[in-house]
């Protein structure tokens, strides 16, 4: 089971986890979505497709751009589609 936290607050937790390149994705109903929204960051991974980045919202506290996700991605990358992803700088991922 690995669990995504800033602070004392959960942001996901499952036990089927994807791993692609070392990062994690968390698939879309382990993942609190109330605590997101849409970020304004956008990038294109040559494999992976377009991604969607997010804010992750703490009380007063936002973290920019700070979770991603693929929500079409190209077919090579299927497995993570709308699975969350966290920037490690801002969360803590634990096993």
């Amino acid at each position: 089971m690995a669990k995504v936290t800033i602070g004392d607050i959960t942001l996901a937790e499952s036990a089927k986890v994807v791993e692609v390149e070392g990062t994690r994705y968390f698939p879309p109903d382990s993942v609190r979505k109330d605590l997101l929204t849409e970020g304004d960051r956008q990038y294109t991974c040559p494999w992976k497709g377009k991604s969607t980045y997010w804010d992750i919202h703490i009380g007063d506290k936002v973290y920019s751009n700070a979770a991603w996700s693929y929500e079409q991605p190209k077919p090579a990358a299927k497995q993570i589609t709308r699975h969350v992803a966290f920037d490690r700088t801002v969360v803590s991922i634990e096993d």
